[in-house]
């Protein structure tokens, strides 16, 4: 792209117009001879104080038409019931309405004819009208271009000129030529004079305007990148309506008409062939009015493709609602395809930010990092006087004392913040209160005592050391945590007269909020880290973008919310006409949504597209000032706190120190034992270490099969062999310890084995085999009574693959690498994390507006509401904790806390992930490092070697210039290959050379490719129930005959294909190599799957009208697979895979301990909990039974639980919130531990593979990233050896 990035090429006579540059103001523009037009147009642009009046003006009266429709609807009574909202004794009467909103026609302006408005709305499109006309007949001053009739026309359809029309427009059609409809377009249309706001900042080049940029740095890979997402996305739907189609938990009747129950219970509707659902059993029958008021949400590809892209998105809002295979698929998704369909929207929005950081180089050098310190660094005073020795004391700590006395005041400011988490718990006895209470009181002494000595002995430093010193010292910030911590406290003692209670108070609102203040000295430890002084650097770095991109984002929020504020109010789903009743109701929703965010999915159709939209684009744009942030803040740390580069060099010096002979140990028994069953010495070994590693997986993947209900014995055979096998080994690693180097250094025969039978990886083979014998030597015993949990420790044989793929043993290496920044970091993190829990408790405690589901295992049995979810500060923590990793599956908060959720958004998320983004950077800086002498050497053996290329790639730079070799059928079947190969790809007019297609040929391609864009629509169109119940099984309708007339031109077409192969160099001129690769391969599935289908038909296995027929007819979605010849995608995926080999290896590993070890926590710990539990009206008692099993015992069939049944159960639950997705959260406390880590590492490390994969992906096309690094190793590694 050789347009320069800083500015776009000028105009003449330019103004306010889209080369305004991004990080400046108006530039001056040269002006002819003045007349009466120059002055109006400079008026206009805001070249005169009078034209900057006039701008400021309207930037207020555009945010206050905003404002007007975002308030107005919450005075529709139609959909806000509150009796504040009420027109005749609400707090908005008519005048009030004539004046700011225009909701009623018959408001005091109804004299005027043109229905519902207001003043305000009639003043702004009388003042936005008259600009306009100036705008247009001074056009050409804007751009010679514009002169004339002609040019004033071309003026109208430009951006800005559109934006104003839009904006005034609607109100005259409204009010003139459409009276008597409702267009909706008086008050919707305020939204886009937001994007009036461009104009008068000047600001054109926001966000928005930069995505030509965008797509003109990223036009070569961003058309590969949506083939990938809309192939991943189209084959995830027809997965999905395959395996849901007849899931009766997916039939929806949230819009059924009020003749059917309030709870339709699905499981006695029925689903026939045609896939129409008949809940006429459930009470719900069909009705002329109503043909359908149930169906199945995957009823159609169409149907289970917006389902499909919520969970592209990471997103799972039916998760508890999945059949077995579904979960299957859903677990596919989440792990795999998720990381895929991301690639456009990665692309977009990096492509976003790399277009900033690029114009931002053109700015002067990064601002130096300045910290405004409260107090003089490095001064002491002298000791003389009493002001002096208190000021070292205190503030200098120039003695081991005052070292001492700071560390006691860290110790009581952690115990203090404790001592308030724990006194919100109202089940503690009294006497822990007064306890509590009392340490409190002498805590604040000391904090109050400690505060005045630090006023008094400011003023002996010199910043301070003045007239008003010390009050100047009081503004600073830390001194303003310390006197917010002590005063609320003191002032509470006065007004209540109460210092020690015997009970907790944390039902009032004034002594919560006087104790949460408390949670502010945690601040005070800014004075080492210096972590939040750093934002200041951030937001001064990163003004200008954050001043376009924030806009933008605002923009962005504004703009969907009222679209879907439109779409959605009247959805006939109440759940969703509640959350959308108004704006206000609609920008918290939209806001979770740009955040990445779908906890509702009962869209209406528009709603859907809009949603779709939003994920898609819009997320990108709105999470660039919050990356921004974050990726600033850790910038600004990184600079502050370097890594650890000797960790790098101790991990190189390791990598290259491995392989060395060492002196033989043992005997030759014990060596004998040591290297079978390391893998050394033999084939055998190896085949015995790898036989190994299999065998943990499959008896891992038995054990969980086996929590299976009515599986608990199945493949015991595979678990009998196991544990024999584990048992061998475990005895020859014992008999080998003498001779293994971990063990034998300086130890005897004996010592050797002792070290290793109480090493960690011999207590991980004994935890997974002795339970076994257990069992059998203990019959009937405790050891039977939990057989079902001990059989989870077979997991831990997981941990023992860390032995030949390092990846756990790495994380304290880590650890070292990135100590100094995490320590700041994670500062950060935790301070925001306990202010915030302490805002949403505040704010959550007692609010008992919001009903929720049942929670018995919190105490609530029925009528539960959010503060049986908060009712201590420790709930608050854990439920924060979730919404600060972005997630958010509970949204059912009060204003205030919406409010508290809106900056956690905006501000903390980004902040608070850094930590676990840096964990998973050092884990893949030191895995790398491990590898770089073995890339650099590949590399230097073949220059022209790329990430992932294998055999194929070398080869086929070997075939370059070579001519196919001869036919062995002779000259005739040479001449008839090369026409046909020329036919089907085009004949090279050089070597290397552009590619050329005859006509015909060409023509060919094209009828190619709309066959298999057909196809494709065509197995939509069917899957759809009204459209393949109108078309009929009957023999030679259309589908079948159009699927005939497919499979022969494919058929054909691999044939040819397989014919010219020996003079196609992309085949490396061999039938057999275009046969066993990616494209032959889907050029064989695209008919295959036909030909068995008729083979079962004419053999009686399958009828043409039998359901499982359309499983093969689905099938035929694949064939989009078949586009790759086109656009060159999923062909390269073995490249991929080959090219992030270094750390999937070390990662893979680690992401599969994570899933399957949380996966078994979470089964343990959950099976059980209440909260999973539904039961039905007739159970008495439902929560009072320990499990559901046994709730079944007494009420059979009518005890339900959906979640952590069973471990497949789990792992499907474990990998959506691997996701990022907790789709559900209100776990038992070892439940919540669990979901903590990976909401502070789990997830950052498992999503590590993922993120490879995808960096790799992106190389391997040519999007660049590892490639780049690949170099910038090489380069670099002459100086590391």
């Amino acid at each position: 792209n050789d347009v320069e990035l800083g500015a776009r090429p000028s105009t003449t006579n330019m103004a306010s117009t889209e080369t305004t540059p991004l990080l400046a103001g108006n530039n001056a523009v040269a002006t002819p001879p003045r007349t009466w037009r120059n002055d109006v147009f400079d008026f206009l642009e805001a070249k005169t104080f009078a034209g900057l009046i006039y701008e400021r003006f309207m930037i207020v009266l555009i945010l206050g038409n905003v404002a007007a429709f975002v308030l107005a609807s919450l005075f529709v009574t139609k959909y806000n019931n509150a009796d504040w909202a009420q027109r005749d004794t609400g707090i908005c009467n008519d005048w009030c309405d004539a004046l700011w909103f225009g909701n009623y026609a018959d408001n005091p302006l109804k004299v005027l004819g043109i229905g519902s408005t207001s003043i305000l709305e009639l003043a702004t499109v009388i003042i936005f009208s008259v600009e306009y006309m100036f705008r247009f007949f001074l056009a050409d001053m804007e751009d010679s271009k514009y002169s004339g009739i002609w040019g004033r026309i071309m003026w109208v359809p430009t951006f800005f000129s559109m934006i104003d029309l839009i904006s005034t427009v609607p109100f005259f059609v409204d009010a003139f030529v459409l009276r008597d409809s409702d267009l909706v377009a008086t008050s919707f249309v305020r939204m886009f004079r937001l994007f009036r706001m461009m104009r008068v900042e000047g600001r054109y080049d926001s966000a928005i305007t930069m995505m030509d940029d965008v797509f003109a740095a990223q036009k070569d890979i961003l058309g590969t990148a949506l083939f990938v997402g809309l192939t991943t996305w189209l084959t995830v739907s027809s997965l999905y309506y395959v395996v849901e189609r007849r899931n009766l938990d997916m039939i929806y009747c949230g819009a059924a008409p009020d003749y059917c129950p309030e709870e339709v219970d699905t499981s006695l509707c029925a689903i026939d062939s045609w896939g129409v659902t008949n809940c006429t059993d459930a009470g719900c029958p069909g009705t002329e009015e109503f043909p359908q008021p149930c169906y199945n949400l995957y009823n159609s590809i169409p149907m289970a493709s917006y389902y499909a892209l919520l969970n592209l998105f990471g997103e799972f809002p039916l998760i508890d609602q999945h059949s077995s295979t579904g979960q299957l698929v859903g677990t596919l998704t989440a792990i795999v395809a998720v990381a895929v369909f991301a690639l456009p929207a990665g692309i977009i929005g990096n492509g976003l930010e790399d277009v900033i950081a690029e114009r931002r180089k053109n700015q002067e050098d990064a601002a130096p990092i300045v910290e405004n310190r409260a107090l003089t660094s490095g001064f002491q005073a002298p000791s003389n006087t009493t002001r002096g020795s208190w000021y070292n004391f205190i503030h200098a700590h120039t003695s081991a004392q005052a070292q001492a006395f700071d560390i006691f005041i860290n110790i009581l400011i952690v115990l203090t913040s404790l001592t308030f988490m724990l006194d919100t718990v109202t089940s503690l006895p009294p006497r822990v209160h007064i306890v509590m209470d009392s340490f409190e009181f002498l805590s604040v002494s000391v904090f109050t005592l400690e505060y005045i000595i630090r006023v008094y002995a400011a003023k002996e430093d010199p910043k301070y050391n003045k007239l008003g010193g010390r009050f100047e010292y009081m503004k600073t910030f830390l001194a303003g945590v310390d006197l917010l911590s002590v005063l609320p406290y003191w002032v509470e003692v006065a007004m209540t007269g109460k210092i020690i209670t015997p009970y907790s108070d944390a039902t009032s609102a004034t002594s919560n909020l006087v104790k949460a203040l408390r949670l502010l000295r945690i601040l005070r430890f800014e004075r080492y880290t210096h972590a939040f002084m750093s934002f200041d650097d951030v937001f001064t770095r990163n003004a200008d973008i954050l001043s376009v991109t924030l806009f933008s984002a605002l923009l962005v929020w504004v703009l969907f919310a009222a679209i879907l504020y439109i779409t959605e109010r009247d959805n006939p789903v109440s759940e969703m006409a509640e959350n959308y009743k108004t704006v206000p109701h609609s920008m918290w929703l939209t806001l979770l949504n740009l955040s990445g965010e779908s906890p509702l999915a009962q869209y209406s159709g528009v709603g859907k597209v809009v949603t779709g939209l939003l994920g898609l684009f819009a997320t990108a744009i709105f999470g660039i000032p919050i990356g921004i942030l974050g990726s600033g803040f850790e910038e600004v740390l990184d600079e502050e706190n370097e890594d650890n580069q000797q960790e790098l060099v101790a991990q190189n010096r390791t990598a290259a120190n491995n392989g060395t002979e060492a002196e033989p140990l043992g005997t030759t028994l014990e060596r004998s034992c040591y290297s079978f069953v390391n893998g050394l010495g033999s084939k055998a070994a190896q085949i015995f270490e790898l036989s190994i590693y299999g065998l943990i997986l499959i008896s891992i993947a038995v054990g969980c099969y086996q929590t299976v209900d009515g599986h608990e014995n199945d493949f015991h055979e595979i678990e009998w062999l196991a544990v024999i096998v584990f048992t061998v080994e475990y005895s020859m690693r014992f008999i080998g310890a003498a001779a293994d180097p971990e063990f034998s250094n300086g130890q005897n025969a004996v010592g050797s084995r002792v070290r290793f039978v109480f090493s960690f990886y011999s207590l991980v083979d004994l935890a997974a085999i002795v339970p076994f014998y257990a069992a059998i030597a203990l019959p009937n015993s405790v050891v039977n009574e939990y057989d079902e949990y001990l059989r989870m420790i077979r997991i831990l044989r997981l941990v023992k693959l860390d032995k030949y793929i390092p990846s756990l043993t790495l994380i304290d290496d880590v650890i070292r690498l990135k100590f100094k920044i995490l320590r700041v970091a994670f500062f950060a993190a935790i301070t925001l994390w306990v202010i915030f829990a302490a805002a949403m408790f505040l704010c959550e405690f007692s609010d008992s507006s919001m009903a929720i589901d049942n929670l018995p295992d919190y105490g609530c049995d029925e009528n539960c509401t959010m503060k049986n979810r908060f009712q201590n500060m420790f709930d608050s923590m854990y439920y924060t904790g979730v919404h600060l990793t972005g997630d958010y599956p509970i949204i059912d908060y009060n204003w205030p806390a919406r409010f508290v959720n809106f900056f956690m958004v905006i501000a903390a998320v980004g902040v608070v992930s850094i930590p676990s983004g840096l964990i998973a950077s050092g884990f893949v800086q030191i895995v790398q490092s491990k590898n770089k002498k073995k890339r650099r050497n590949t590399a230097q053996q073949d220059e022209n070697f790329r990430a992932g290329d294998d055999w194929y790639e070398i080869q086929y730079r070997q075939l370059e210039g070579v001519e196919p070799p001869p036919s062995r059928w002779g000259p005739s079947v040479d001449r008839y290959q090369i026409a046909v190969n020329e036919f089907l790809n085009g004949k090279e007019t050089t070597p290397g050379g552009p590619v050329v297609w005859t006509s015909f040929s060409f023509a060919s391609r094209v009828f190619i490719l709309l066959v298999i864009i057909l196809n494709v629509i065509a197995v939509v169109v069917e899957s759809i129930p009204s459209i393949d119940k109108a078309v009929g099984n009957q023999p030679g309708n259309f589908f079948d005959v159009f699927e005939a007339f497919s499979v022969f031109v494919f058929a054909s077409e691999y044939i040819l294909r397989l014919f010219c192969a020996p003079k196609n160099r992309e085949a490396l001129y061999s039938s057999w190599t275009y046969a066993t690769t990616f494209f032959g391969i889907v050029d064989f599935l695209s008919t295959a799957p036909w030909f068995v289908e008729q083979g079962l038909i004419v053999g009686g296995l399958l009828y043409a009208d039998d359901d499982n027929a359309r499983i093969f007819r689905i099938f035929r979605v694949f064939r989009i697979l078949q586009l790759e010849d086109f656009v060159v995608a999923f062909s390269k995926l073995d490249n991929v895979f080959r090219a992030s080999k270094d750390v999937l290896k070390a990662t893979g590993l680690l992401a599969l301990i994570i899933w399957v070890g949380c996966g078994a926590l979470f089964y343990i710990f959950e099976e059980n909990n209440p909260n999973w539990r539904e039961c039905d009206e007739s159970v008495e008692g439902c929560y009072d039974f320990a499990t559901t099993a046994l709730c079944n015992e007494s009420y059979p069939g009518l005890c339900s639980q959906k979640a952590f049944v069973n471990m497949p159960n789990a792992l499907y639950y474990t990998a959506v919130f691997l996701g990022g997705e907790w789709g559900v959260v209100d776990f038992t406390w070892p439940g919540r531990l669990v979901c903590l880590f990976l909401c502070v590492a789990g997830i950052a490390l498992y999503s590590i593979p993922v993120g490879t994969l995808f960096d790799s992906f992106g190389a391997v096309l040519g999007m660049g990233g590892d490639d780049e690094e690949e170099e910038d190793e090489a380069g670099d590694g002459n100086d590391e050896k």
